[in-house]
């Protein structure tokens, strides 16, 4: 007999856009919530018209982030669909929201208006710079990276600073939100009463910089860029190889000296400079000068061979088609297979949580805009105290 899944049940009320709180959502529609998402009804979610690059009809943007989700179309500048969502809230276990602070106030639909509808609903906003006196200040990404810090330690060099190549900061703040929502699920269930949940785009930059904030804080060190070197071990960054980069991750000297071991350099490791991980810290340039002549001798892919089974992580740096063909050389499963509203297969990236017992599951595609509004208005139309789901009947 197939195990419920583990949010079999729940219903969220996803009134979130672009990515961190789709990004949120997904994950718990992946786990078994049913995850009913409201768009408007004559642009949806921006990320639809993103692109290229475009698949199966839609921005490969909006595919990414709305697996097993249901699309309700609903202008809330009317009455009639103010109405419906402010009955879907009342329904709800479930609320996330990515506007502006106060948006959701001037539809009726705000924190406080939403307590007293559902006592037990957990509500979850995403800010951008949190609900004081950043309210008004705009949460994209880009912009969140440069005020927040990341970018000044991202470059190749000193003033030259580099945005990562994704919107790391939204999808950091997509994580948060949804642990913070099963936290407050945890708390509800043991007392019954729902809270607000809320997550600014910058409190999670700031967490997510981990020992660079910290030697901030702690120490009042404050970092500038490194290119790819790492602040506190070496070696670790890229090297040029006979044919491409190469990446050199040594943590401890254990390994700095199997490294020379395979580089046939027993003599770097027993170098006074370079014995220790502070004293090759200290003198970085010098031990990157002589590795780099050494690695430049042969191809990245005879180093990872001959370095890997010595205990040196080291590697190339891959494109996405040869880190998915690793992913799956190595038995993970990096793709998840939908079928497509044409009926063809649609891959998309899989769930990276593992369960042994009840794993996600990837039941329907992203939807198109308003595919599922006449079913869910006559459901919120009618008294039917549950709705009708693929979920429910599991």
């Amino acid at each position: 007999m197939t195990a419920p899944e583990p949010l079999s049940g729940l219903l969220v009320a996803d009134f979130g856009r672009v990515l961190a709180a789709p990004y949120a959502t997904m994950l718990l529609a992946d786990l078994g919530a049913d995850v009913i998402k409201v768009e408007h009804p004559a642009t949806g979610d921006d990320t639809r018209a993103w692109g290229p690059p475009h698949a199966h009809g839609e921005s490969t943007y909006y595919l990414s982030v709305n697996r097993n989700k249901r699309s309700l179309t609903l202008d809330l500048r009317a009455e009639a669909d103010r109405r419906r969502a402010t009955e879907l809230v009342r329904r709800a276990d479930v609320l996330f929201e990515n506007f502006r602070p106060g948006t959701m106030d001037k539809y009726g639909l705000g924190y406080d208006r939403a307590r007293a509808l559902n006592p037990r609903l957990v509500y979850c906003s995403v800010t951008g710079f949190g609900p004081g006196a950043g309210a008004a200040l705009p949460g994209y990404d880009l912009l969140i990276q440069a005020v927040g810090g990341l970018m000044s330690v991202t470059g190749t060099a000193p003033g030259e600073p580099v945005k990562t190549g994704v919107a790391l900061v939204d999808v950091l703040a997509g994580v948060h939100a949804a642990v913070g929502v099963l936290a407050a699920l945890r708390h509800r269930d043991a007392t019954g009463e729902g809270q607000h949940v809320q997550v600014d785009l910058l409190s999670c930059l700031l967490s997510g910089m981990v020992n660079q904030a910290a030697g901030y804080t702690l120490a009042g060190k404050v970092p500038g860029i490194l290119g790819n070197r790492h602040p506190s071990i070496a070696p670790y960054e890229v090297f040029r190889a006979q044919d491409r980069p190469l990446v050199v991750a040594v943590g401890n000297d254990r390994q700095f000296t199997a490294l020379c071991q395979g580089l046939d350099a027993p003599e770097l490791a027993a170098d006074p400079r370079f014995a220790t991980n502070s004293g090759r810290v200290a003198h970085v340039d010098e031990l990157a000068l002589q590795l780099g002549e050494l690695l430049r001798t042969r191809t990245a892919a005879d180093w990872y061979d001959r370095l890997t089974p010595l205990g040196v992580p080291c590697g190339p740096v891959n494109d996405l088609a040869q880190a998915f063909d690793l992913a799956e050389r190595l038995g993970l499963a990096p793709r998840a297979t939908v079928t497509a509203p044409d009926g063809t297969p649609m891959d998309l990236v899989a769930n990276p949580i593992g369960l042994s017992g009840t794993p996600p599951r990837y039941d329907t595609h992203p939807p198109r805009l308003g595919e599922h509004t006449e079913e869910i208005t006559a459901w919120l139309d009618s008294r039917t105290p549950a709705p009708t789901t693929p979920w429910s009947t599991r």
